[in-house]
């Protein structure tokens, strides 16, 4: 873990809360001039710490009103097959996280689509078609109560 202080741990939960915040906004949050707090936040980026910035975009708004948490268990863990999965995935564009697990799947996918129809089909014509998938266990989100992106950063230690 890289060696952080109260004033990165700041920066970050202000990020984290809101990556739009200006350079001069954020470091009066902080408590710092601007010019050190942007350095701060490079060094934060360079170190892998901040993995990037994105929209947290409503996907029902864009007509995707459907998603679906996939446990997927392949025939075979051999490294090559579970690279092969992952390579393959990375191609299908409704499948938006994909997460190796322990237990009793291999993976867990958050999928969305724009219906039911339109995820079976997904299911049917490229998830189960492809040929180390054992089986599929669906789980259809009904609703999300919590929705927080990265890390409770107040439960970091400095």
């Amino acid at each position: 873990m890289p060696n952080l202080d109260g004033i990165d741990l700041q920066i970050l939960n202000d990020l984290q809360e809101d990556g739009r915040l200006t350079n001069v906004e954020l470091a009066r949050r902080a408590g710092i001039s601007a010019p050190p707090c942007l350095r701060r936040v490079r060094s934060l980026e360079e170190l892998g710490v901040i993995k990037g910035y994105h929209a947290d975009v409503n996907p029902s708004t864009l007509g995707f009103g459907v998603s679906v948490f996939a446990q997927v268990g392949l025939h075979s863990q051999n490294e090559s097959d579970l690279r092969a999965f992952e390579t393959q995935i990375s191609g299908w564009p409704l499948v938006r996280e994909c997460h190796m697990v322990a237990g009793d799947a291999d993976f867990l996918l958050k999928i969305v689509a724009r219906n039911w129809d339109e995820y079976q089909r997904f299911l049917s014509n490229e998830l189960t078609s492809f040929p180390n998938v054992r089986n599929v266990k669906s789980k259809l989100v009904v609703r999300t109560s919590k929705h927080l992106p990265g890390v409770p950063i107040e439960e970091v230690k400095v």
